[in-house]
């Protein structure tokens, strides 16, 4: 029906037409990480899809977002104003949320072409059968999934690695294999660890070129079910060190990139050994900050979060029978490890049980594609040869949302660009994703909703601020606390005076 290639082109072409020249990377000098959330609609007829003649169905993308920065915990604000994480995933994510919101205006007002059809309890509603959501990022995401066992023959650094490559006896338990790994450069390009794994431009320019001749080798990827022989985030350093002795052609695991996210406090540490055992994997992991340590989480953590309590958040949930789920991720052609992302992604949630009812750990399909992102950092490097300066993430972040009103929206430093400090606090200083936004955005969808329509969970009790609102969603929070229990405990969480904003 589709394709990681086709999912990535439509991304990558998007990303030129629709998005401005304002707040992308400046040519030559700059990189940055691009993520999207793709809308497929499947065709009314089924029955049409055969292996002579596979389904056609309809993508579109239908929130995008660029970024590789965050805030560091001293510049947050209570006053939900400000984009504390501003990688691309969670731009993307964000962005979803908007699209949504105006998906529910639409079914609310009676409105044609919502994606939402009438659920079965007074004032819910419910995704339409014939549509499902794939998520793609141009890079695997920051943290547990970036942890990537490095081959002694691969021509780094954009060489994915195939799942069960050490079939061997002495390499039974690879299937869960720990990763240690690829760091997404962009939070600190000056770390010790940044600068041992910083590319050569002619090692750059050699992998954009060898690369589709290595992936052919490797085939295609795509998940499959997690081995149940070894959990992987149980695995000690020394128990990757022993799995990652062979390789295919008998090369060895040379060493593992590394992400610059720090395991949170109250998770078990990295051993910081040389080589391979360098990570522990299968932690929680915070965002770095150049001095100013964040409280944002990985991405990864994030995103298998999004797999048990779905990309709609707490308060879209008061208007939903189910949550909103994505059917799959795909990833363009970078460093990648299939076992990472699985282990990242579903591994640490499967066997999270007795969630409430509609929530579920989703089996996610996981897939790269062989295309690459024309302003990613290796792309960027590989074209820029002797080019002088240094190369450097872009600052700013862009959010496009298939809404009709103001769907472009470029931040840097977590407000709209060219915000200066005598207008922070005003309404003009103020991002279209931000929190306060977004609950603004919310409130304007209950005006529009006649009161005795309203679901239960918004008329049993008088909610004020942003966080009664979000604590009212009673499912979703029984579900986040869950999750908590069995899988995610040492996840760091704002205190609540941060969401005490109207």
């Amino acid at each position: 029906m589709w394709t990681a290639d086709e999912i990535a082109l439509l991304c990558y072409e998007h990303y030129g037409i629709r998005l401005p020249k304002k707040g992308k990377p400046e040519p030559n000098h700059e990189w940055t990480l691009l993520a999207a959330v793709v809308k497929i609609q499947s065709p009314a007829d089924q029955d049409c899809d055969t292996p002579d003649k596979p389904a056609q169905v309809t993508k579109e993308v239908v929130s995008m977002g660029t970024g590789t920065k965050c805030i560091g915990q001293s510049k947050m604000r209570k006053s939900g104003d400000i984009l504390n994480d501003s990688h691309a995933e969670v731009i993307a994510r964000r962005s979803f949320q908007r699209y949504l919101l105006h998906q529910l205006q639409l079914a609310a007002t009676l409105k044609e072409d919502s994606i939402f059809v009438p659920g079965t309890q007074k004032g819910l509603w419910k995704l339409r059968r014939d549509l499902f959501f794939v998520f793609f990022s141009s890079h695997t995401p920051c943290g547990d999934a970036s942890i990537i066992p490095m081959l002694e023959f691969e021509d780094q650094p954009c060489c994915p690695v195939i799942r069960d490559w050490a079939s061997s006896s002495s390499v039974e338990a690879s299937s869960n294999l720990e990763a240690p790994g690829n760091e997404r450069k962009c939070e600190d390009l000056d770390s010790p660890v940044t600068k041992k794994m910083r590319l050569e431009p002619m090692t750059a320019a050699r992998e954009v070129t060898n690369r589709a001749t290595h992936h052919q080798s490797f085939g295609k990827q795509e998940s499959g079910p997690i081995s149940p022989g070894i959990n992987s985030c149980n695995l000690t350093v020394e128990g990757l060190a022993a799995v990652t002795r062979i390789a295919p052609g008998s090369a060895k695991v040379i060493d593992v990139y590394r992400t610059g996210a720090k395991c949170v406090p109250g998770e078990a540490g990295d051993s910081r050994k040389p080589g391979a055992a360098f990570h522990q994997v299968g932690l929680l992991r915070v965002k770095p900050g150049r001095g100013d340590r964040t409280r944002s989480m990985s991405c990864s953590d994030k995103m298998a979060r999004w797999n048990v309590l779905g990309c709609q958040g707490a308060l879209l949930m008061h208007f939903l029978e189910e949550p909103i789920y994505l059917s799959a991720v795909v990833i363009g052609k970078c460093p990648y490890s299939q076992e990472a992302m699985q282990r990242a992604l579903t591994g640490r949630c499967q066997n999270v049980s007795a969630l409430p009812k509609g929530f579920g750990v989703q089996e996610l399909k996981i897939l790269q594609s062989d295309l690459l992102f024309e302003q990613s950092r290796c792309a960027v490097q590989a074209k820029r040869a002797d080019s002088p300066g240094r190369l450097v993430p872009c600052g700013a972040a862009i959010s496009w949302s298939a809404v009709p009103e103001q769907p472009l929206d470029v931040t840097a430093n977590g407000f709209p660009q060219g915000t200066t400090k005598k207008t922070i606090g005003s309404l003009q200083a103020r991002s279209q994703i931000s929190k306060v936004e977004l609950f603004r955005s919310f409130q304007k969808l209950l005006s529009r909703i006649a009161r005795d329509k309203w679901p239960d969970s918004l008329r049993v009790q008088k909610l004020d601020t942003y966080q009664d609102y979000k604590e009212a969603a009673s499912s979703y929070q029984e579900a986040w606390s869950t999750l908590r229990k069995q899988a995610f405990g040492s996840w760091i969480r704002n205190p609540p005076d941060y969401h005490q904003f109207k």
